[in-house]
């Protein structure tokens, strides 16, 4: 995550951004491991959640929420070993306000599903687990619902990609 990431999104050039929430960018995860991981970019340059007003604050913690349900719908459809949604409001390695929102599963270890995901070390990063083409289903289906969960959530029928 850079800067030059930002400006990627701000120009509409990432093709893993998955849909345009009122604060920001939802995008599909550059890793795969855990099926379904995604991230919700602050559209502003903001650094901590603290730093926006009260409205605007709620408005992005709202659209986490929104993506973290499309990203538990999908992932209970495609998989039988859904468990749970996750949600991470981190910022130390980028200093832009972003969310990070993870699938867990019961086919995890249990030593790793039951703690943070930072816990699998370096093999969630494996070359075998970056979005890519193989992910477009994925892509289309998170998309999809978050055009319908936005759509019921904001009440109207909002342009997004």
């Amino acid at each position: 995550m850079s800067a030059e990431w930002l400006a990627m999104l701000r120009r509409g050039e990432d093709p893993n951004v998955l849909f345009r929430l009122r604060t920001g960018w939802a995008v599909l995860g550059d890793t795969q491991h855990l099926p379904g991981y995604c991230v919700l970019v602050h559209a502003d340059d903001v650094d901590h959640l603290a730093d926006l007003p009260y409205a605007d604050r709620s408005a992005f913690l709202l659209d986490l929420s929104l993506l973290g349900e499309a990203v538990g719908r999908v992932c209970a459809a495609n998989d039988p070993g859904f468990l749970r949604t996750n949600y991470e409001v981190l910022g130390n390695l980028w200093p832009h306000l972003h969310g990070h929102v993870r699938a867990r599963y019961t086919w995890e270890e249990e030593r790793f599903r039951v703690g943070p995901v930072y816990l699998y070390g370096e093999v969630r990063r494996d070359a075998r687990y970056a979005a890519g083409p193989a992910h477009d289903a994925l892509r289309a289906q998170l998309t999809d619902r978050l055009r319908a969960v936005t759509r019921e959530a904001y009440g109207e029928d909002e342009r997004r990609r």
